[in-house]
C-alpha cells in the first residue's frame, strides 16, 4: 500500500521530535577521529586555519547534539554524520550563534525516493535526493545518502544537495521559504536582491547560464541552487557572476574563497 511509506516517515519524524523536547543533549566532545575524516572529505574545512577548524567541529557538534540523525534501513557511520553536520555548518559558519530552530531531525535514506518516501529500485520515479518536510513532516529533512556523498565526491561541481535543503530551512526561517532570507539578509540588500534572482532567472530561461537549470523554477529553488554554486566553486562564480557572488557575500557574511583550495 503506498501510504505505509508515508505513515512510517510520519510516526518515526514525531517520535524524533517528541525525544528533542523531552530532552535537549549537551553537545559531545568532536572525536578526534572525524578530523581526518574532514580533511578527506570536505574541502571547505581541510583549507581553514587552526583555530577556525576547531571552531567547525564545535558547531558540527552542537547541531549534532540539537538535531537527531537517524538512517532508515542502514546503519548510520561515522562519515555519514560528518558529512550531514559539515552540510549544516557550512552555510552558517559565518554566523557566530547560529541554531535550526526550524528542524529536528534528519532521516538518512541509501537513496533517492519519490513523492512517497519509497527508494526501493522496484519503485517508480524515485527522482528526489533531498527535500524538507511540512505538514505532518515539519521540522525533518530527508537525504538520499548516494546524494549527500556525491555532494562532497566533487568539489567544484556546484552541486551539493544536503547543502541546499539547509539553505531551504535558512531561507525557511523567517516563516517563508521565497528565496529572500531575511534572518540573514540586511533589509537594504532586500529589492536589490529581488532584481538580480530575476535577471539570473532570465538568463537561466533562455540558456545563457552556467547556473543549473533547477535555480529557474522559482525564487527558493535559484537561492539554494545559486548557494550550492557559491560554496561548492566560488571562484568561478565570482568570474562568472561577480554581482551574485557579491551580494552572496554579504547574505552569508563570508567569502568561501578563502576557505576554498
Amino acid at each position: 500500500m503506498i501510504y505505509v511509506g508515508i505513515a512510517f516517515v510520519i510516526i518515526l519524524a514525531f517520535t524524533i521530535y517528541a525525544l528533542r523536547k523531552l530532552k535537549r543533549k549537551k553537545a559531545d566532545q568532536f572525536p578526534k577521529q572525524w578530523h581526518d575524516l574532514l580533511l578527506k572529505h570536505v574541502d571547505f574545512y581541510s583549507t581553514l586555519n587552526t583555530e577556525d577548524q576547531k571552531r567547525f567541529q564545535i558547531k558540527m557538534m552542537q547541531f549534532l547534539s540539537e538535531v537527531h540523525v537517524e538512517g532508515i534501513q542502514l546503519e548510520l557511520k561515522d562519515l555519514d554524520k560528518v558529512l550531514i553536520a559539515a552540510s549544516a555548518v557550512i552555510p552558517v559558519f559565518g554566523f557566530p550563534e547560529w541554531h535550526y530552530s526550524n528542524l529536528s531531525g534528519v532521516l538518512l535514506y541509501p537513496d533517492n525516493f519519490n513523492s512517497d518516501y519509497e527508494f526501493d529500485s522496484k519503485k517508480e520515479n524515485r527522482i528526489i535526493a533531498g527535500m524538507i518536510g511540512t505538514g505532518r513532516l515539519e521540522k525533518q529533512m530527508i537525504l538520499s545518502k548516494k546524494a549527500l556523498y556525491h555532494g562532497f565526491s566533487n568539489e567544484n561541481d556546484k552541486r551539493n544537495t544536503a547543502i541546499h535543503e539547509f539553505v531551504h530551512l535558512i531561507d525557511k526561517m523567517d516563516g517563508d521559504t521565497d528565496g529572500v532570507p531575511e534572518l540573514i539578509m540586511k533589509h537594504t540588500y532586500t529589492i536589490p536582491w529581488l532584481k538580480l534572482i530575476h535577471k539570473e532567472m532570465e538568463a537561466i530561461h533562455n540558456n545563457k547560464s552556467d547556473i543549473r537549470d533547477y535555480g529557474g523554477t522559482n525564487q527558493a529553488e535559484f537561492f539554494a541552487v545559486a548557494s550550492e554554486y557559491f560554496f561548492e566553486n566560488p571562484n568561478l562564480m565570482k568570474r562568472k557572476h561577480p554581482e551574485l557572488f557579491k551580494m552572496l557575500e554579504h547574505c552569508f557574511q563570508m567569502s568561501p574563497n578563502s576557505y576554498t583550495k
